[in-house]
């Protein structure tokens, strides 16, 4: 399992700055319950990564609030594959926490012909209505 976190195309964590830790996970399990550490959290500091370039760490800091991300996984009864699923979050997490910003709004407003034949219509509802009023 240890290797580089792959977080995009561009962006590769290398596992000496992911921080692993692994104590006794609650729920189902068996007889193994108390004895394997199957719950894994994993720790990723951005601020000190070499991993992700100034603006993308700049980022990621700014959207995230904490320079240090800690993914807890324990859904699974084995290890593996709570590590898998930790590794597989942290990388979510930080694809959102970089990605570029939406492009903004332009605001429009409708065109002319769009405004007349909505007043139309409301004219030709008002007209109905009206005709449907007794005398």
């Amino acid at each position: 399992m240890p290797g580089p976190l792959v977080v995009n195309d561009s962006v590769v964590i290398p596992d000496a700055e992911l921080v692993w830790r692994f104590s006794r996970s609650s729920g189902p399990g068996g007889q193994g319950v108390n004895t394997t550490d199957s719950r894994v959290e994993l720790s990723f500091d951005v601020s000190s990564s070499t991993a992700l370039p100034a603006a993308l760490k700049a980022r990621a800091l700014d959207r995230l609030g904490s320079p240090v991300i800690t993914i807890a996984a324990s859904e699974h009864r084995s290890q593996l594959r709570n590590r898998e699923a930790a590794e597989q979050r942290l990388a979510q997490r930080l694809r959102e926490a970089i990605a570029p910003p939406p492009k903004r709004r332009r605001p429009t407003k409708p065109s002319r012909g769009a405004v007349e034949r909505r007043i139309a219509a409301k004219k030709q509802r008002s007209d109905l209505k009206r005709q449907r009023r007794a005398p």
